[in-house]
This record gives structure tokens, sequence and C-alpha cells, in this order.
């Protein structure tokens, strides 16, 4: 097994180091009103159903924005990409700071903040566009390890909101995205691993199966983390009547080792195969979903999420070790395609476990409606895996042999849905 440093060798760490500070910071923005969650309820006595379509909006936003940034990418470049979000960002977060007094404001600002959840696709293909397609997936983790700003939005959000008023928290964050911009300007070099497509060469992965296929199980992976992240913190509020602060810290937790274990999934994707890991990671999802329907304590639950957000997290990493190996030549814009429709889910969960609690009177139904999803797509990777071994991917998910590889173009010879 290669080494990390032989890895790191072989592409461009500072991009990649970039690409990671651009996702982190953005990803944390995008989770502020879930970490803030608590505290909006409370100013505006929000039902849980409420609750659930604020906090569920930012997600929405940021899935339907995904794929449009992805696609300008390719034509802008997918550093030039990352500063205009990023810059368009800081503009948001000065209008929350000034101009939000009302939960329609919220609102609004909800979709406002889904641009930063918009970056993605943008994010991976930057950081891992240097290295060789034997080493993307570990790449790709590192670069997707910035869904760690979860940690960032729970851990700081809810002490300065408690301290300076939940407004002033889209104050600090816009003053904070100035550090990954100038991290982005100095050291960030654009990918040579870009081609010259027509468009409907870079939307291609809209109209074949296996981008569907992927988008489904990011709706787990992915889907499952971002809203699950978000939804926590009213989750460990109104479950075990913990302190808006506390339900930050507990939420940290499982978040931390969601994103953490990403780079792992990544790295274990390269060497055993990403079917095989998604296979593991899958299952353990579905016995954790299974395991918190029976309401334990506060102590169990806190471990039963951390266990659920590794397997979400390893999950994430070993899909997008997948992706550069079917798209190749689009990769920004397939990541950017399946993360959109992976996001949908997550802006779905939210929404679920508001309306479980209002009309059933409980989380239980949300999580067993998760669970059972997440068995019917695993069955399907058993089937979608049939085709994909010796087509575009070697055996349970790894490199194909170099000679087998020329013959397996899937970008030029599209399988069509």
């Amino acid at each position: 097994m290669a080494s990390f440093k032989t890895v790191m060798k072989s592409g461009h760490p500072p991009t990649l180091f970039a690409a990671f500070l651009y996702f982190d910071f953005c990803f944390a923005i995008w989770v502020l009103n879930g970490a803030m969650g608590p505290f909006i309820t409370e100013t505006y006595k929000l039902t849980p159903a409420q609750t659930g379509f604020m906090i569920s909006l930012p997600i929405l936003a940021g899935a339907i924005m995904r794929f449009p940034l992805g696609v300008l990418a390719q034509y802008i470049g997918r550093k030039n990409a990352a500063l205009t979000e990023m810059g368009v960002i800081v503009l948001a977060m000065i209008y929350g700071f000034h101009f939000v007094s009302s939960y329609d404001d919220v609102l609004a600002m909800g979709v406002l903040l889904g641009i930063a959840g918009a970056s993605f696709g943008v994010a991976l293909s930057l950081g891992s566009g240097w290295f060789p397609p034997e080493h993307k997936g570990l790449a790709m983790g590192i670069a997707g390890a910035g869904n760690s700003g979860t940690v960032l939005a729970v851990l700081f959000a809810p002490p300065l909101a408690q301290a300076y008023g939940w407004q002033t928290v889209y104050g600090f964050a816009g003053a904070v995205m100035l550090i990954p911009i100038a991290v982005m300007i100095l050291l960030a070099k654009e990918p040579p691993d870009s081609h010259q497509q027509t468009f409907k060469e870079h939307v291609s992965c809209l109209f074949t199966k296996d981008g569907w296929a992927f988008s489904l199980i990011y709706i787990i992976t992915f889907g499952g983390f971002i809203g699950l992240s978000n939804f926590l913190p009213t989750f460990f509020y109104e479950q075990f009547g913990v302190t808006k602060v506390e339900a930050g810290r507990l939420t940290m937790l499982a978040a931390l080792m969601g994103s953490g274990i990403r780079i792992v999934g990544g790295y274990f994707a390269d060497r055993m195969g990403g079917i095989l890991v998604l296979t593991v990671v899958l299952m353990a999802a579905i016995g954790s979903f299974l395991a918190l329907t029976a309401a334990p304590s506060l102590a169990v639950t806190t471990v039963l999420f951390m266990l659920c957000f590794a397997a979400l997290g390893a999950g994430n990493g070993a899909l997008f070790q997948l992706v550069p190996l079917r798209w190749p030549n689009n990769t920004a814009v397939a990541g950017s395609m399946i993360g959109e429709v992976g996001a949908l889910g997550g802006a779905i969960l939210p929404n679920v476990m508001g309306l479980s609690k209002q009309y059933a009177g409980g989380f239980a139904p949300g999580f067993v409606a998760y669970a059972v999803f997440t068995v019917v797509v695993l069955a399907c990777l058993a089937l979608w895996q049939r085709k994909w071994v010796g087509a575009w991917v070697g055996p349970r998910g790894k490199v194909l042999a170099p000679t087998d590889a020329e013959q397996a173009v899937p970008d030029l010879k599209p399988a069509t849905a």
C-alpha cells in the first residue's frame, strides 16, 4: 500500500488543502441555521414542522445550486468558480447580519445559505484533480472531509448566539470566510485534468443509469449526514432537554466522527474497492437507524449517532472514489449532480423528523423510513455492481488494470437511461 507521503507526492497538496478549507468553511455556513435551530425556534415560537422546514431549506437550496456551479466550473475553472462563490457568500452573510428580523427573513436567509452548500462538487474535483486515478479516493476523502464544517458550526455558533445574539453569528461567518478566500488565491492551482467538451457532453451524466444509481446511494450517505447534522441540535434539545449549547456539543461528536471517517472510507475504497466498502457501511447504517428507534438513553443515543455518522461518512468517501473512475473527463459536473440529488435527500430528512414528532409524538417513524430506504438501495447496489465490474471498474470497485481500462471508456458511450 502506498504511504500517505507517496500519495501526496503524486499530486499538489497546496491545492488539496485549499479545496479542503474552501469546502470546510462553506459547509459550516451551510448548516448555520441548523446549528442555531433551538435559538431560532425559541425566538419565533415555531412548531416542530416549521422548525423542520426551516432547517431543511438551506439543504434544499444548496442541492439545487450544486449542479449549475459544477457546470460553471467546467467553463471558468474550478478555482475561479470557488472564489466567485465565496465572494457571494460574504455578501449573503452581510445581508443576514443586518436584515434578518422575522421567520420569513430566516427562510430567505436559508436560501442564501444554500449558496455555500453548492461548493461540494467543485471542491472535490479541484482537490483531487492533480492526483492519479489510483489515489483519487484518498484525495477526494481529504477534500470531502471539509464536511467537518458541521463541527465548526455546532461548536461555535451556539455559544456565539447565546453571547451576542444569533443574528450576529452571520456577521462572524462573513468575516471568517475571508480566510479560505485568501488561501485559495495564494495556494490553489487549476488542475490539468480539464477537458474541452460541449455542454451536452458536460451534462451526459444526467442521462445515465449509473448517475442516478450513484445519486440514490448518496441520498443515504450524504443525505443522512447533512440532514441529521442539521436536525440533531433540535433533536437533542427537544428529546433530552439539554441546553442549546450542550445540544451543539453532542452534535459535534457525531459530526466529527462522520467527517473524519470520510478520509478513511476513501483510503480503504482505493485499496479494497469502493463497492465493497459501500456494502459494509450501508449495512451498518441500517443497524444504526433501527437501533435509534428504541429511544435509548442520552449516552447510548450519542454513541449510536457516532456509529451512524461513521458509517455514513465512510460511505461518502467510498462513493466518491468511484465517481472519477466512472466520469474521468467531467468529474466536477458528475460530482455536483450526484451531490445535488444526495443533498435533496438531506432536505427531506428534517421535514420527516419534524412531521414525525408533530403527528406521531416521536422520531422513531423517521428513522424507520430511512432504514427501509437503505435496505432497498443496498439490494439495488448488489444488482448494479454486476454491470459495473469489468465495464469501468475492477473487482469490488477497485481501479481497472491499465489494459482493461483502455477498453472501457464509458464517457464516450454512456448507457442512456
